[in-house]
């Protein structure tokens, strides 16, 4: 059987780009968070999350997301999300991470978000 999810990430002009894929539940949200704490051990506080091949998501990979954005934004960072499908989106709005999240439509626009605003301004 295929693994369910996949996590990714390279880095293009200081941004750390992480790629997410399949499903995110609580039987994979430990390697997200895995992939997320080596990113900012290493210094890259500034990451996009393209959820572009995101399936689903659950309470456990939801609490991901929130789990580091404090640390990010104290380190001068941010955590912006991109490409989410419509039914993910929904659970996202659903939420109100739009109150507390860029939430963009695809990896560009969070791109030049970035650029905008380097930090969460709400």
């Amino acid at each position: 059987m295929s693994n369910p999810f996949t996590v990714s990430h390279k880095t293009e002009d200081g941004l750390t780009i992480i790629q997410i894929e399949g499903y995110l539940d609580a039987h994979t949200a430990t390697e997200f968070e895995r992939a997320i704490e080596d990113q900012i051990a290493q210094g890259n506080v500034k990451i996009i999350v393209d959820c572009g091949k995101l399936d689903y998501i659950s309470s456990a990979g939801l609490g991901v997301f929130m789990g580091f954005v404090e640390e990010v934004r104290d380190e001068g960072g941010d955590i912006k999300i991109c490409s989410l499908i419509p039914k993910v989106r929904q659970v996202f709005e659903l939420l109100g991470f739009e109150q507390l999240y860029h939430i963009e439509d695809d990896r560009p626009a969070a791109v030049r978000k970035f650029g905008e605003s380097p930090t969460w301004e709400g």
